[in-house]
């Protein structure tokens, strides 16, 4: 599926998303519960319910069309689960966060203003080559990070599949002070590879005592998606 623009509605930003390293852990929806923006409820996979922490490269990023010097290249590693909410005649299956770090303090500024994001500047850094991609950030006094090592062949999600459940998400929900924001993510389909997972991160002081066991175990499922152009859309408050 490729979500196209409203006609009507500007984009508030434009970027390219590359190199998704998407790393999907099973967890209790018990300890999902309580982080549910109102007016949506936890989507479940197999009736399953999953936490996914992803990396990736911002680039390319224009705000109203306009760039921002120095802040149009830049890494964000998040962790994020699934919710849906039945609006317009239509299931929004969709993103929320438990905590998105990126290293620019007026990015993390911006995104909670704008979305009320729980959003974290931190020091990071990158690795991209053939046979790996890394991201890493500077947290509690010591590098942490996500290293994958995918196959060699890409290509889009089989329909029904873990996979596909993850990436095709293109709502995205934020539960702030005044309620619920609701936001579009526009893009096409993603190919993605299979991969071999290494994690190192300090899940409990980032997320919550709750995330560190799931966190600590094998991942469900690890994969590396090739990304896109996206377009996010103007939030809106749809339930306060």
């Amino acid at each position: 599926m490729v979500h196209h623009l409203p006609v009507q509605e500007q984009p508030f930003l434009r970027a390219q998303w590359r190199h998704l390293a998407m790393v999907n852990y099973e967890v209790d929806p018990a300890l999902l519960r309580p982080l549910v923006p109102a007016g949506t409820e936890l989507d479940r996979f197999e009736d399953r319910c999953f936490v996914s922490l992803v990396g990736f490269l911002f680039l390319e990023v224009r705000l109203r069309g306009v760039r921002v010097p120095f802040h149009t290249r830049f890494e964000e590693v998040n962790l994020r689960f699934y919710v849906r909410r039945e609006a317009g005649g239509e299931r929004r299956r969709a993103v929320t966060f438990v905590r998105e770090l990126v290293p620019l303090p007026a990015v993390a500024l911006a995104a909670r203003w704008r979305y009320g994001e729980r959003y974290r500047s931190v020091p990071m850094r990158h690795r991209v080559t053939d046979q790996a991609v890394a991201y890493g950030w500077r947290f509690g006094g010591r590098w942490q990070g996500l290293e994958l090592v995918p196959e060699p062949e890409a290509a889009l999600p089989e329909p029904g599949s873990e996979q596909e459940f993850i990436t095709e998400h293109y709502w995205g929900y934020a539960a702030t002070r005044r309620g619920t924001v609701e936001y579009e993510v526009v893009h096409p389909r993603w190919n993605v590879r299979r991969a071999a997972a290494t994690v190192d991160c300090d899940a409990e002081r980032l997320y919550g005592p709750g995330f560190a066991a799931p966190l600590a175990g094998p991942p469900s499922s690890a994969f590396l998606a090739d990304g896109s152009p996206v377009a996010v859309m103007p939030g809106r408050r749809v339930a306060g």
